[in-house]
């Protein structure tokens, strides 16, 4: 595998970074201040920009919005050379140069990538759901956000006992925790336990949810309604680990990103990070990836010492 001398090829980059969401403009901005010849890919789908307010992000002690957080990120990113292009790849393989990565707008080779790509969170089929998810109606990650959502009326849809392991989380927060069903299987003996321990509700089979007035109402199959200030859907999600899976790298149960200690895949030379990989879906997690991945990449490539003033800037490049 080319091991990165970008200079004996000057379309080769050092790293390519696909996902330019937290982690992956963290990468960015610690390998363009490596001093290395990198390009970031995105398609704009960022997990981060339906967070309303995070107030659980080191450094933002007042909290602070997913868009806006982007922005800094980017903001922070761009003053070190990074450009972002606007593109999905569609296909990763392994080239002379170590890893090719195809778009409709362009392709990329370096003998590093970094997997940035995240998940996808399946939705309830509410009408509205961004607005329901801005009022906080509709909350994601319970890790996150149930702080603020403590001592409030929450609903928690999903598969019965994965609804009730995370009800089991919430009732940490709140006393009136109840969970919504999607299926109609009973409670595994140890979820049932837990039903009886923590006072959960178990609601019987439901016909559709409303967001209303910056609630969630869950009308039942016999017509009644039930008003929720919050409603935590555990729906699962889809990885993006399309590309990783088109090199072969080892995925978890889940479909996520097996990585190691350095975040490099079971394919030498890719690595990954932030949700792809973690089960702790969080922004600190995954700059924490983020830093690791970046170091581990600049020390795998070939040194490249600074020639005083008319060092090249090889901080970013186009396709």
């Amino acid at each position: 595998m080319n091991n990165g001398d970008h200079r004996a090829d000057a379309d080769v980059l050092d790293c390519l970074i696909i996902g330019a969401g937290p982690a992956g403009l963290t990468a960015a901005t610690y390998l363009a201040r490596y001093r290395r010849r990198i390009a970031v890919v995105d398609a704009g789908q960022s997990r981060a920009r339906w967070i309303p307010t995070s107030h659980n992000c080191p450094g933002f002690p007042f909290g602070i919005g997913g868009d806006e957080l982007l922005a800094r990120f980017r903001d922070q990113a761009g003053k070190y050379g990074v450009v972002i292009q606007n593109a999905r790849v569609d296909t990763l393989t392994h080239s002379a140069a170590g890893f090719e990565a195809r778009a409709e707008t362009g392709r990329w080779r370096a003998p590093r990538v970094i997997l940035a790509t995240g998940i996808r969170d399946l939705m309830p089929e509410i009408d509205d759901i961004e607005s329901a998810i801005e009022s906080g109606a509709v909350r994601l990650c319970a890790v996150c956000d149930a702080f603020e959502a403590r001592d409030e009326r929450i609903a928690v849809l999903g598969a019965t006992d994965t609804a009730i392991q995370h009800a089991a989380f919430l009732r940490t927060f709140s006393s009136r925790v109840d969970v919504i069903p999607t299926d109609v299987d009973n409670a595994s003996p140890e979820c049932a336990s837990l039903v009886d321990r923590l006072g959960l509700r178990v609601h019987p089979r439901f016909e559709r949810i409303e967001h209303e007035n910056g609630s969630c109402v869950v009308i039942g199959a016999d017509g009644t309604r039930t008003v929720f200030d919050t409603l935590y859907p555990v729906l699962g999600c889809e990885p993006g680990s399309r590309l990783a899976a088109q090199l072969g790298a080892a995925l978890d149960e889940a479909g996520e990103i097996k990585a190691d200690a350095h975040q490099m895949t079971s394919v030498e030379g890719l690595y990954a990070i932030g949700d792809i990989v973690s089960a702790l879906n969080q922004i600190a997690v995954g700059v924490g990836h983020a830093a690791i991945a970046a170091t581990a990449v600049h020390r795998a490539l070939q040194r490249n010492p600074c020639a005083g003033a008319a060092c090249e800037d090889a901080s970013s490049v186009a396709p």
